[in-house]
């Protein structure tokens, strides 16, 4: 007998196998199909730094929105799990020692208060201060919105090891980590007990002959091909999206950044083990001794690591303290390519984040001669020109799309799988789908928008 589904997902990360969730335990189907090519939440899901957040800057609300919504979901199935997920809102923690970077918070904070992520509170002496620390586990009873911290003291008070250059700090609360792995594998887990199957194979071509889905064709390691036929696909491939667009011949403005992380085993304790995530938003020179600069110098292969880096440099603790990680990323260099695996990097990668962490962490210096082994990984943002998601029915009838998550995928696969879900079984939809419908790019005027748009994605 021909194998069938009610529904194929083309890919098992985070978002296919939120899609896979909504779809059978919100929505009752129980004949799905999860196609993987590699092993579920291998390539891309398991690399990120797992955190979320709630703080986008517009345009409009869309996506403050979206986000908004999905923590609200991983709050209330952290509850229905027993905290299997360790969800942790210690914030974000945005650093600089510039005046006019910190005239710039308080715009953000400012803006942020309208788009719905919550009031902006200043404090601007250690001595007259109701600022509210972050806890170092959980997230119930904390602030929403942000705080402004306009006073040095009050800086190295509350948040030790902190450069004392930095003269403000916003720190965003509605933001943290969570173990993006369990929910990924809790999302599987609840599908497959609802009947959902999990197939390891490569989507090889879709039957769309008479405008719609008509099947599936899957080929299976050691080269076993079979086809299932099913009126709906959802494609959620995570990098190989491009890839399944243009056999599908649609065009959507989709393309992939290799961004990676490094993982640092933090023997020093140069970064506290109870931080918040912590960035540095000043433009950076890497420290270098006399006899280094002279050296690199020589070097043509090694100038630019003379060179003024941009803003962004970011790192959050992994682990109890004493026997903790830092876990660090910057994206100084994010050309725009087709994937390719095993990734390629930078060879200095680790040795320059370790030295731009230094500007907001002088601790780190310790860790310059001799530089330590570290772990480094990571994977492919793809994303749209503006850096939101695709969430919706292409222009074949049955396909759908929940993909190009970039580096918001673990924070906002709830609401992308639950809006997914919506559109599959023509449910009500919320006010922000046709923000993140592909359709949006088929409008003229939101094209000419894009550019000011990818201005204030958020991306980090």
């Amino acid at each position: 007998m021909t194998p069938t589904a009610e529904a194929v997902v083309a890919g098992a990360g985070i978002a296919g196998a939120a899609a896979a969730y909504f779809l059978a335990v919100e929505h009752g189907l129980s004949d799905i199909c999860i196609v993987e090519r590699d092993e579920p939440l291998s390539l891309t899901s398991d690399k990120s730094t797992e955190c979320y957040r709630n703080w986008w800057l517009g345009p409009g609300t869309a996506m403050v929105d979206f986000a908004n919504r999905s923590i609200d979901l991983i709050e209330r199935l952290t509850e229905h799990s027993g905290d299997r997920f360790n969800l942790s809102r210690r914030g974000y923690l945005f650093l600089t020692a510039e005046e006019t970077t910190a005239k710039l918070f308080e715009q953000q904070g400012k803006a942020a208060q309208t788009l719905g992520v919550g009031p902006l509170r200043r404090h601007e002496s250690a001595a007259h201060h109701c600022y509210v620390p972050h806890q170092a586990s959980g997230w119930e009873d904390m602030p929403t919105g942000s705080d402004l911290l306009l006073d040095p003291v009050l800086i190295q008070q509350h948040f030790p090891g902190i450069s004392p250059s930095a003269i403000a700090a916003l720190h965003v609360r509605r933001c943290g980590w969570l173990r993006a792995q369990q929910l990924g594998a809790y999302f599987l887990e609840q599908a497959r007990a609802r009947g959902a199957r999990l197939i390891r194979a490569k989507v090889s071509g879709i039957d769309t002959r008479g405008g719609g889905v008509r099947a599936v064709r899957i080929d299976e390691p050691g080269g076993t091909s079979q086809t299932i036929h099913t009126p709906r696909v959802i494609l959620a491939p995570g990098p190989y999206l491009p890839e399944m667009l243009e056999q599908l011949k649609v065009d959507l403005p989709v393309a992939c950044e290799c961004h990676v992380k490094i993982a640092l085993k933090d023997s020093k304790g140069a970064l506290p083990a109870d931080a918040p995530l912590l960035l540095w938003s000043d433009p950076v020179q890497l420290p270098w001794t006399d006899e280094e600069k002279t050296l690199l110098a020589a070097d043509a292969a090694t100038q630019y690591l003379l060179e003024t880096f941009p803003a962004g440099v970011h790192t959050r603790p992994e682990g109890s303290a004493g026997n903790h990680y830092a876990l660090a990323l910057w994206t100084y260099h994010t050309p725009l390519l087709a994937p390719r695996f095993p990734l390629q990097w930078d060879p200095h990668l680790p040795e320059i984040i370790v030295r731009g962490l230094s500007a907001m962490l002088p601790a780190m210096s310790a860790y310059f001669a001799p530089l330590p082994k570290m772990t480094v990984d990571g994977g492919y943002y793809v994303k749209t020109p503006e850096n939101r998601p695709l969430i919706g029915p292409l222009p074949i009838e049955g396909v759908f799309v929940n993909a190009a998550y970039s580096g918001f995928g673990i924070m906002t696969a709830c609401a992308g799988g639950e809006l997914l879900a919506a559109h599959v079984t023509q449910s009500p939809l919320p006010h922000y789908s046709d923000a993140l419908a592909p359709a949006r790019f088929d409008d003229p005027a939101y094209l000419e928008g894009c550019a000011d748009a990818a201005a204030a994605s958020g991306q980090m």
